[in-house]
């Protein structure tokens, strides 16, 4: 099974779409949007452009894509007006699987285009919007075209599952889990980290060779923190969907070499395995790095450790990560289960909230190419 042909959100606007299911993903962009903010002023103020060229690597298919599009051309339509300039053109490109719904994107894109229109009258800058099928794990661009990339919520997920766990090996190694897991081998983290290093330097690699000098890049991506105690993350997650699938098996709904067969191509690195890679890598200068946490539940805004609903917090969970996920699950487990399964998940999910709220940990990074002389700046807490 090749990943980048069944990995997708699910499409449309349905029930279980991604379009209707990505609020915590919408959080992490306004999250970012100051380190955004600071990265485009930093271009528009340091190079002269008649045109902009940026990317949203790992776009989806919800209205998210065109956040980060309103984003980033408001700001240099502000920068240009405060300089008194000639704004330049806005090429932007949409990136993602060849599997991913594109068509929903482009519908959106024409009521993105009237608003934006309506709102500025005689200042609107056109902007060439495209859609990019392909793995951001290869070349996408001619070499040094681009200024800006862009990408939230994608680089933990891998190109492939580990070699070492395919087939008969993940039944040895891995047996009943789909994920990194308490009981797994260390055997098992190290393949998913060598795997990890190996997707992010190629990542790196390319991504240096396509970026102009004087350009940036803010990637956003789930991660882990260092302390052994914490109750969110995606080992406890995915733990949790191991749990709902292990009771599936032993009531003959789910065949348990199709479980022990199973494991998700996702990594969640800390900031000290990013910042080694990146180091090792060579082709770029990491010049802002911050952490912070997220409710699993994208719906609970507040800050205590009391959650009002567990019920309603586990399935508000398990919908989101079905948007995610569903298409790759079916391919492997077949369609007939996910309500099932995922409805089980959710009462996992509401059953592990007894311990306490469960939170993401996410990594930011900001990087410039290696041929400038860095200014170094590293923030690692809560951002």
């Amino acid at each position: 099974m090749k990943i980048e042909e069944v990995f997708h959100m699910v499409g449309g606007y349905g029930e279980t779409s991604y379009a209707n299911n990505s609020k915590i993903q919408e959080k992490a962009i306004f999250e970012t949007k100051p380190l955004v903010e600071k990265a485009i002023k930093e271009i528009c103020n340091t190079l002269l452009l008649e045109k902009f060229v940026a990317a949203d690597l790992g776009c989806s298919s919800g209205p998210n894509a065109l956040l980060v599009l309103s984003t980033i051309t408001n700001l240099i339509d502000e920068v240009y007006k405060r300089l008194n300039q000639h704004k330049p053109e806005i090429q932007f490109f949409l990136n993602d699987l060849p599997s991913n719904d594109f068509n929903n994107i482009f519908r959106l894109l024409t009521l993105y285009r009237e608003r934006a229109k309506q709102e500025k009258g005689n200042t609107f800058v056109s902007s060439y919007i495209a859609g990019l099928p392909g793995s951001f794990y290869g070349r996408l661009f001619p070499l040094k075209t681009v200024h800006f990339f862009h990408s939230s919520y994608s680089l933990m997920w891998l190109s492939q599952v580990p070699e070492g766990l395919k087939g008969e090996t993940s039944a040895q190694l891995n047996k009943g889990n789909i994920y990194i897991n308490e009981e797994s081998s260390s055997i098992v983290s190290h393949l998913y980290f060598e795997q990890f290093k190996r997707d992010f330097s190629l990542f790196l690699k390319y991504r240096s060779n396509e970026l102009i000098s004087g350009g940036r890049m803010i990637l956003s991506f789930l991660g882990r923190p260092i302390t052994p105690i914490y109750i969110g993350g995606l080992t406890h997650l995915w733990g949790l969907f191991s749990e709902a699938l292990k009771a599936m098996v032993f009531e003959g709904l789910v065949e348990e070499a199709k479980l022990n067969s199973f494991n998700l191509p996702v990594y969640t690195p800390s900031m000290e395995e990013v910042k080694s890679i990146i180091e090792m890598e060579g082709s770029f200068h990491l010049i802002h790095a911050q952490t912070f946490e997220s409710n699993w539940d994208p719906f609970d805004e507040s800050i205590d450790d009391f959650i009002v609903d567990k019920n309603l917090s586990g399935e508000n969970v398990a919908k989101y990560m079905r948007a995610v996920v569903e298409p790759l699950l079916a391919s492997h487990f077949g369609s007939d289960i996910m309500k099932d399964v995922f409805s089980r998940f959710a009462n996992n999910i509401a059953r592990h909230m007894s311990k306490g709220k469960p939170k993401h940990f996410v990594l930011v990074i900001l990087l410039k190419l290696n041929d400038e002389i860095p200014k170094m700046e590293s923030i690692v807490g809560a951002g």
